[in-house]
């Protein structure tokens, strides 16, 4: 969304500029998934978190170069913003990377445009990057950049030539709105960044969504407008340079029922061990339910499209199917993520309580609906989630302790004051297992949060969207989020314009003139790092190949076996369907505390018989030197070797 600031008015206007919707794929591949997340049989209870909170630096007014360079927080009162809607995510080194839509058009400056920020120290500190999608870079005298509504971020899980993990940063076109949209790559750490701004093969975009696969590989999904609503994903194989590959994410089956505008489209996201994509949606149940509502059907069932080829195709699932026909999931948005063991979340808002399912089966099968929010948080809107290790998951989101049963978010009275919440649980994938909640801000917010995109007539100062990222090297998680209110501290000054006017003031806090994006980054509590296990398994990826070349299907199995305890490990067994299963490893045993293996196969026991998009129980047996034993048992499903070429 924009405002536009016309000639030397101080109040702005507000421009929308998307609408949501869309859809989430599933699909399998026998990869590692399902770890058990227990010690001595007993689940661990998470212990609430502590966070710290503070402004950006990103003003818009601030010529020539935006607040490139400046890191926050500090003690010069420069950093300040004007962004919102923003999003973040982790690299595995422990850097966060996390962009943010400007909403101001300044005449003469920066028009639309994302920003973009960088911390290398677990989120203690943002520095300001080179923007992404402007002409300029930052850099220049006037910065005017083409593109930057509804802006989403992917890191790539493994490092490129260069020794950086590409960061790609998408967002909608605005010369003209919704025409397409942009990905900006940068192949250095964020120092630099090129953009394709055709990412879309579809015109007439909203709503995008981005995650990353492999070096290289980046897909897209979005809704595409202009014509039947169905939520399409577009994969690049060369870093974002160009999109040539592009699916439905609705199957031939559901196409029918999803499209026509009765959908609600999630983010999407890969599982970097096997491939697999997820997109999320919601939608109605099935055809008689169409026939029954037309177009003005109630999205209560959650689904999710799974592709087990690497984005070629995708098969749709069957997330939670409410009875209740009159009711609506997607209030902004339905959230999948993925655990390191390959298991998946869905997080999803009624517009009142927030619930999670989870499935131990690559999204062909969930469980029930659990809620997560409780008193104060009455109302639960806007959810993202972080998965962590095995049966971990961090979720956020804004809420507030009104809720009458009458009125929806949008009609709330100005009495009703939002707080982000954080809530983690550490046995996820145990049935009603205990959530903790914490208020990870102060207030960011009061009255109506409209909802409705473009269509709102009410408060939109929020936005859409935010989002939370946990460190992979510390568990820790670093949340970012919009706030509308005048605070003027030295964590969150209030933004002012070249000539030392403020854009927000007293008079305009709670309005969109003050939203800005600040952190709350966690300095306490529990993280999403659980070793309760003498040793952990990563990186599983079950395909169908053929490395020899030779014109015949064969699989291919890869495991990492990492030593988490301070004993070695003389011996790992491993067990298929209850069949031995004979693999190579890479280094000899023992193996010592903190240290890797490898395991392959190119053939599997006697008598098993493999078939495409099933899921195979898979039991790792380690003999410790002190003569003890530890079994982990996980699912892992046989793909089509969707990552080969990455």
């Amino acid at each position: 969304m924009k405002i536009v600031e016309s000639t030397k008015t101080t109040k702005a206007t507000l421009l929308s500029i998307i609408i949501l919707t869309s859809a989430i794929f599933v699909t399998a591949a026998v990869h590692s998934g399902n770890a058990d997340n227990k010690a001595s049989g007993t689940a661990t209870v998470a212990t609430a978190a502590t966070f710290n909170n503070y402004e950006l630096a990103g003003n818009p007014f601030n010529t020539p170069r935006f607040s490139v360079g400046t890191t926050c927080p500090n003690a010069s009162r420069t950093c300040q913003n004007t962004e919102g809607e923003p999003a973040i995510r982790a690299d595995k080194s422990g850097n966060f990377y996390g962009s943010s839509e400007n909403v101001f058009c300044v005449i003469g400056g920066q028009c639309g445009g994302t920003f973009a920020w960088k911390s290398t120290d677990g989120g203690q500190h943002f520095t300001t990057l080179p923007l992404p999608d402007s002409i300029s870079n930052g850099t220049g005298p006037v910065g005017f950049s083409p593109a930057g509504g509804d802006t989403d971020l992917a890191v790539a899980p493994q490092k490129n030539s260069q020794g950086f993990y590409n960061i790609y940063i998408a967002s909608l076109a605005t010369t003209p709105p919704l025409a397409n949209v942009y990905v900006a790559t940068s192949r250095d750490g964020g120092a630099t960044w090129f953009n394709n701004p055709t990412g879309a093969t579809i015109p007439v975009d909203d709503r995008e969504w981005i995650a990353a696969d492999g070096t290289s590989k980046v897909c897209l999904s979005y809704h595409a407008y202009g014509t039947t609503n169905n939520i399409f994903v577009d994969c690049s194989y060369d870093g974002g340079a160009t999109f040539t590959q592009v699916a439905n994410a609705f199957d031939n089956a559901h196409v029918a029922i999803f499209a026509g505008y009765n959908n609600v489209i999630g983010n999407l996201a890969i599982d970097p061990s096997n491939h697999v994509i997820y997109q999320v949606f919601s939608s109605i149940a099935n055809a008689a339910e169409l026939a029954a509502c037309t177009i003005s059907c109630h999205v209560h069932t959650v689904w999710v499209g799974v592709s087990i080829d690497g984005g070629k195709t995708f098969t749709d699932y069957t997330v939670y199917n409410n009875p209740n026909t009159n009711l609506d999931y997607g209030h902004q948005f339905i959230n999948v993520s993925v655990d390191s063991a390959g298991n998946v979340y869905a997080v999803y808002s009624d517009d009142h309580n927030l619930y999670y399912s989870f499935s131990r089966t690559f999204g062909q099968s969930w469980s029930k609906a659990y809620q997560i929010n409780k008193s104060p948080s009455s109302t639960a809107i806007f959810p993202w989630s972080a998965a962590g290790s095995a049966g971990t998951l961090d979720v956020v989101w804004y809420g507030t302790s009104f809720y009458n049963g009458v009125d929806h978010p949008d009609t709330y009275p100005s009495s009703a004051a939002w707080h982000v919440y954080f809530s983690q649980n550490l046995a996820a994938l145990t049935p009603n297992s205990p959530w903790t909640q914490v208020a990870a801000s102060g207030i960011i917010h009061y009255g109506g949060v409209c909802e409705s995109g473009v269509a709102c007539t009410g408060n939109r100062d929020l936005l859409d969207d935010f989002g939370v990222a946990a460190s992979p090297t510390t568990g820790l998680a670093t949340i970012i989020y919009t706030n509308d209110q005048f605070v003027n501290s030295a964590l969150e000054p209030a933004t002012r314009r070249n000539s030392g006017s403020y854009v927000c003031t007293q008079s305009l806090s709670n309005t969109v003139d003050c939203s800005h994006t600040d952190i709350a980054v966690q300095t306490g509590g529990s993280t999403l790092i659980q070793q309760n296990k003498h040793f952990t398994i990563a990186a599983q990826a079950f395909e169908q190949t053929n490395l020899s070349a030779n014109g015949q299907p064969q699989p291919h199995y890869q495991v990492d076996v990492t030593n988490t305890g301070t004993v070695a490990i003389t011996s790992v067994s491993i067990q298929v369907s209850g069949l031995p299963w004979t693999v190579a490893w890479a280094n000899n045993y023992p193996l010592l505390s903190g240290i890797t293996d490898t395991a392959t196969s190119t053939s599997v026991p006697l008598g098993l018989v493999l078939t495409i998009d099933s899921v195979y129980p898979i039991s790792f047996t380690a003999t410790l030197a002190d003569g003890s034993t530890e079994t982990i048992t996980t699912n892992a499903i046989y793909t089509l070797g969707a990552g080969l070429g990455l």
